[in-house]
């Protein structure tokens, strides 16, 4: 299983950004996926979880900034990020986990991702 981000870069407050995670190695709807982002000297935290259906969990600091699509005959998931803020500085990660039988529901926490990508930068600057 292999997680491959791509990108991130620079941009001044108030601009867009679209991320991708390249999945490979797995049955991509096999999979619950969601994305990370980690700031310096904090705690990474959900950006996106992606559930079942199709049906999108935003964090609530994005919510109508951030918008996930998936290409499932590529096997990639993208964030489009607009309206970017300094807050918004991080690096983000996209992250699996084989969900088995069930279903893809509400947001887990990040131990429960055991596959992650190498991430990719964002910063935003005011």
């Amino acid at each position: 299983v292999q997680l491959v981000e791509s990108g991130g870069g620079s941009v001044q407050a108030g601009g867009s950004l679209r991320l991708s995670c390249a999945a490979s190695g797995y049955t991509y709807s096999s999979y619950c996926m969601a994305w990370f982002r980690q700031a310096p000297g904090k705690e990474r935290e959900g950006v996106a979880y992606i559930n079942s259906g199709s049906t999108i969990i935003y964090a609530d600091s994005v919510k109508g900034r951030f918008t996930v699509s998936q290409d499932n005959g590529k096997n990639i998931l993208y964030l489009q990020m607009n309206s970017l803020k300094p807050e918004d500085t991080a690096m983000y990660y996209c992250a699996a986990f084989p969900r088995g039988g069930g279903l893809c529901v509400g947001r887990y926490p990040r131990n429960r991702y055991n596959y992650w990508g190498q991430g990719t930068q964002v910063t935003v600057s005011s």
